[in-house]
Parts: C-alpha cells; structure tokens; sequence
C-alpha cells in the first residue's frame, strides 16, 4: 500500500516574475542553471517560460528592464568569483593529499622502533 503524507506542493508564479527570470536567463554570460538556483526553481521551468516568453504566452507588461550594465557586470564578477572558489577548493585538497603523503612518506623512512633493544652484532 502507497503511504500518503499529505497533498503534493505546487508553486504558482505570476507572470511578472517569469518575465523576471526570463530576461535574467538573457543576460550576457549567465546561464540558465544559475538563474534557477538563484530563484530556488528547476532549470527545466525557466527553460520552458524562455519558450513561452518566445511564444508570447508570457508578457511582461510592469517588468522593469533589468538589463543594467551594473547588473551584467555583477553577475560576471560573481561567476568570475565562483570559478576562482572552486579552483582554490581543489587546490587545497591537493595541498592536503600532499601533506599527507610527505608525513606518510616520513613516518616510513624513520628508523623503525620495533627493535627490542638488544644488541644484535
């Protein structure tokens, strides 16, 4: 038997701000998957207002144009931002692979203290 926890979600977005994502969707040098996750949507949905939008089933009668040079800029210096984040996690999980290899490679090169003290000669 199927367990119910109750009824299914679904968000309804008003035409204002599909418009919004749409033209954010446009600018130069974003990409659709940012957009959505910025506005906590599946990029399928923006995908298919962009569709809509093209088709004129969306207006975007009160939408102010967004298409700021301050704005453009802005996303470009936050995803300039986010590459250089990610390149400097990995390089600091090399940097901790490297270090733990060289104390590895260390501990083994010591001398080993399994003697047991005896002389041996």
């Amino acid at each position: 038997m199927a367990k119910i926890n109750g009824p299914k979600k679904i968000r309804s977005y008003g035409q204002q701000f599909k418009a919004t994502a749409v033209k954010l969707s446009h600018l130069p040098g974003v990409q659709v998957q940012d957009v959505a996750e910025s506005l906590d949507i599946h990029p399928f949905m923006l995908s298919r207002w962009r569709k809509e939008y093209r088709e004129g089933l969306i207006v975007d009668n009160d939408t102010p144009d967004i298409e700021t040079p301050a704005i453009a800029s802005e996303l470009q210096r936050l995803r300039q931002l986010e590459k250089e984040h990610a390149r400097l996690k990995e390089e600091h999980e090399l940097l901790k692979k490297a270090i733990r290899f060289c104390s590895e490679r260390k501990q083994k090169s010591t001398p080993s203290s399994s003697r047991t003290g005896k002389d041996t000669k």
